[in-house]
């Protein structure tokens, strides 16, 4: 089997909500652009992945993923995904990351319609569903943010985590309305999303210990690992680091070794590709550590982050970052949270998703290739 062509689809994407999630992205509305990546081969199969989200429109990554990573792969056996991975991550200072995470991905779709199985059941099936978790956009007050929890634990979710207004101070009173809120049975996480100096991170890490949170996630800058292992030294709540650490696979190592965080993060865009992650949590495993997987920035990655969840034991949940409307596009039928919190296996061959290809015409800007 042999690949003959990589084609990027570029869709319309409208009525966006104006949304934020933290300093880091901040607010966004109204339109975007995704990419329908897809792989053909000789044999009849095709390989996709959605390349793109509602903060960042595919166009952006484009060129590069036509000019650099589609001669990469012309030509070559589709199932030699290490090999094609390998070359694909040579080339990463001509593109993007996400560029070679969508690719991968599509590699990974053919693989599984070749064997005529879902992505997770190739890797190796460790479980067949998984928890869910509410994650938060910044809302206006204290009080909007333990409403928005209350109501999600009264749907059955299985925890709320919170993207605060990234005022330290602010972020404390948040934090402690969502709990009285909730109560003390219910999980609650927080996402500082990379937005404190040292000494505001240990005032805020300190209060949501007494909080019972379950984690603490990005309060430092994403390549601070020295003030992480001291901020990791001072505080008993786990640490979460390393979504956006500068670097690709053998980035993590260093985290590692300084033990500056303890948990591992990622998903298929920011770390590129299903090969990366789980490379980086069979890396976790051997540590003892968690690999928590972040949500993908578009419908279809984060089918690709579940297979990966559902074949790992070193995972506790899948992330649903809200609201929906900023988030899922492009499929006929979304990854569903069921009454219980939980989110079930894909059962087709590849990705095992429904994609909505009516729409994809329907809202065509360009065909690229």
């Amino acid at each position: 089997m042999k690949i003959t062509n990589v084609e990027l689809t570029l869709f319309a994407w409208e009525n966006i909500p104006a949304t934020t999630y933290g300093r880091h992205t901040g607010k966004f509305a109204g339109k975007s652009e995704l990419g329908l990546v897809t792989l053909s081969t000789d044999e009849g199969l095709q390989g996709h992945a959605f390349l793109g989200s509602a903060m960042r429109g595919a166009a952006t990554d484009a060129e590069s993923l036509l000019r650099f990573l589609k001669p990469a792969v012309m030509d070559q056996n589709p199932l030699d995904r290490e090999r094609l991975y390998q070359a694909l991550w040579n080339r990463n200072r001509q593109t993007s990351i996400r560029t070679i995470g969508a690719m991968d991905v599509a590699l990974w779709d053919i693989a599984g319609k070749a064997a005529g199985l879902p992505i997770h059941q190739l890797i190796g099936t460790f479980r067949d569903s998984v928890p869910a978790y509410a994650s938060s956009q910044v809302l206006p007050s204290a009080e909007a943010y333990a409403e928005n929890a209350l109501e999600l634990k009264s749907q059955g979710w299985a925890a709320y985590k919170i993207h605060p207004p990234t005022r330290w101070r602010e972020d404390i009173a948040v934090c402690r309305a969502v709990r009285e809120a909730v109560g003390a049975d219910f999980t609650v996480m927080l996402d500082s999303t990379w937005s404190y100096k040292y000494p505001e991170a240990l005032r805020v890490g300190r209060a949501i210990e007494e909080l019972d949170f379950h984690w603490y996630e990005d309060p430092l800058d994403d390549d601070d690992i020295t003030n992480c292992a001291k901020l990791r030294q001072k505080l008993d709540i786990p640490l979460m680091a390393t979504e956006y650490s500068p670097g690709g696979f053998h980035a993590y190592a260093p985290w590692i070794v300084m033990q500056a965080t303890d948990y591992l993060r990622g998903d298929v865009a920011v770390k590129g590709g299903i090969t990366s992650i789980l490379k980086t949590a069979h890396l976790a495993e051997a540590f003892h550590m968690n690999y928590e997987m972040h949500h993908g920035g578009n419908s279809l990655n984060n089918v690709a982050n579940l297979h990966v969840i559902l074949s790992i034991p070193n995972t506790e949940f899948f992330e649903v970052l809200l609201p929906d409307a900023a988030q899922k596009y492009g499929l006929a039928e979304e990854i569903v949270v069921d009454a219980n919190g939980l989110v079930h296996a894909p059962t087709g061959p590849g990705l095992g998703a429904a994609i909505d290809f009516d729409l994809i015409e329907r809202k065509k800007i360009a065909v690229l290739s």
